[in-house]
């Protein structure tokens, strides 16, 4: 496949963003006296929505996991967002998409103001054609829907967006971008386990091997079309 567009996953994929995301639900939590879990069961914080893992992981009923919703941006737009590092290889990665002419934009479960925040805080913002992520205001509170609005300002930038691909670290992503129609690339360096890359279009273990990975799909297509 030669994607037109990728849209890529911030926690996990371009951010290790555990650290901060880690000690905010902890917080959280403690606030509310729920008991904190270990730490395998906080590293599903990262990625999917945080009010859903307050919910079907931890176990609150609705309207606690909406408190603890509350509680957890608080302290994550306090602390918490740039508690995190960019990986290794990202900045490289990304700079060279955008010298292969490769439109890119963030497509994240995390609320838009802090992912704006990040992308500008650690220099990624200028490889980006927008930071799309979820918005209570805007009823956006799924990736699928984020996946959709992320394609609609891509399309009214005047990008192709006719084969998106994905990229994200989770089978979340993956599950997301698939219901849309959209392959996804599943990176290793992330918090998802094997489990997860069951659907994916292709797996990447390093910066470099995704790099690799997407100047080859490129080269190939440009080939088959010579032909």
């Amino acid at each position: 496949m030669r994607p037109t567009c990728l849209l890529l996953d911030l926690d996990g994929t371009l951010v290790d963003s555990a650290p901060g995301i880690i000690a905010s639900v902890a917080t959280a939590l403690t606030a509310l006296g729920v008991p904190v879990p270990d730490r395998g069961k906080l590293l599903t914080f990262v990625g999917p929505p945080m009010h859903d893992t307050f919910r079907d992981v931890v176990g609150l009923d609705e309207q606690t996991a909406r408190r603890a919703l509350q509680l957890y941006r608080a302290q994550y737009a306090e602390s918490g967002a740039l508690d995190s590092r960019v990986y290794d290889g990202v900045p490289e990665l990304l700079e060279a998409l955008a010298a292969a002419a490769l439109p890119m934009a963030v497509a994240t479960s995390k609320v838009e103001d802090q992912a704006e925040r990040i992308t500008e805080h650690y220099g990624l913002a200028p490889y980006l054609a927008t930071v799309c992520g979820t918005s209570d205001g805007a009823g956006r509170t799924s990736k699928r829907q984020v996946i959709r609005e992320c394609l609609r300002r891509l399309h009214a930038q005047h990008v192709d967006v006719s084969r998106p691909l994905m990229v994200g670290d989770r089978g979340y992503d993956v599950q997301s971008a698939a219901a849309e129609g959209i392959p996804t690339i599943r990176v290793l360096w992330g918090y998802g386990d094997s489990s997860e890359s069951a659907d994916a279009y292709a797996t990447a273990d390093t910066p470099p091997a995704l790099a690799q990975l997407l100047a080859t799909s490129r080269e190939l297509e440009d080939s088959r079309s010579r032909f």
